[in-house]
């Protein structure tokens, strides 16, 4: 499954108003904010609505009012360049809004150690970098504009981050199936359709498991995601279009097709596959088209 394939940014955009939830009456959410031109965009920008609203949960205790969040894939890292990338985002953020530099914070956030932009840090800007509690180092020094965070999402106490804990390959299917279980309260909120779609591209094989391990089916696991509506619209439309009396389709967002016409209907196994794949569902109804599904 190559990297491409997987829109992990717009999943982890995703885990961050899942785990913000109880905060979202006071927090603002942009994804991928351009700054002057393309492409200098961050990722992602938090703003708090009400300034003295205070945020408790772990990975926002820093929060001031504009949060600049960037965010590296699974596979990829966080390098020294970067880190200096996003440190004149910042500055050139504030100078655009006229906006104080300390109403800022930044987040760096990487599946992985960030050992070579820690070192960076401290040689560099002689600054230190201490790990404030599980997961989320804390940058301290003098001359320090803003607060600084770099949170290795894999190290994150489940309890507290299983959105962005989660949030990549490798994933056992009991870890998986606590996923799932826990998205079902997410039925229909946007959000969880581009976070499910990418973690379930990711670990395919952890979803035989717990498709196997629960009794389910994939079909009432897309239901419990509240994912199928539009598909099913999809499908009879691709019904329709072939002549078809009825004709239906369910769906993962972007992701897979599961299609009946004419009684042809396609396994569970060849499914999974074609979520594995990564083709976007116009991709594959036209493939199922040119196949003569249903003619």
């Amino acid at each position: 499954m190559d990297g491409e394939r997987i829109n992990w940014h717009q999943a982890f955009y995703a885990a961050l108003h899942m785990e913000l939830d109880e905060y979202r009456d006071c927090l603002e959410f942009k994804d991928e904010y351009r700054l002057a031109t393309d492409p200098l965009r961050v990722d992602a920008l938090i703003i708090k609505k009400k300034p003295e609203a205070v945020i408790r949960k772990n990975i926002g205790a820093i929060f001031r009012r504009d949060n600049v969040l960037e965010f590296k894939s699974p596979g990829d890292y966080i390098s020294a360049d970067d880190f200096s990338k996003t440190m004149a985002y910042c500055y050139l953020y504030t100078a655009l809004n006229r906006i104080p530099i300390t109403s800022l914070t930044l987040t760096l956030a990487w599946s992985g150690h960030p050992r070579q932009v820690i070192e960076h840090i401290r040689e560099v800007y002689g600054w230190e970098v201490r790990e404030r509690e599980r997961g989320i180092y804390e940058v301290s020094g003098p001359g320090m504009a803003f607060p600084i965070q770099i949170i290795e999402t894999r190290k994150l106490p489940e309890e507290e981050n299983l959105w962005l804990k989660s949030l990549g390959r490798g994933l056992s299917a009991a870890v998986l199936d606590r996923v799932l279980k826990r998205s079902a309260r997410w039925k229909k909120e946007a959000p969880a359709g581009a976070y499910l779609y990418a973690v379930l591209q990711a670990n395919v094989e952890a979803l035989r498991e717990v498709l196997a391990m629960e009794e389910l089916t994939l079909e009432k696991v897309l239901e419990e995601f509240g994912l199928t509506a539009k598909w099913e619209a999809r499908g009879k439309a691709l019904g329709e279009a072939l002549g078809e009396a009825r004709g239906e389709a369910l769906g993962e967002a972007r992701g897979i097709a599961l299609g009946e016409a004419r009684g042809i209907a396609l396994g569970e196994a060849r499914v999974l596959d074609l979520l594995k794949s990564g083709k976007p569902p116009e991709e594959i109804l036209k493939l199922y088209g040119e196949a003569g599904i249903g003619g």
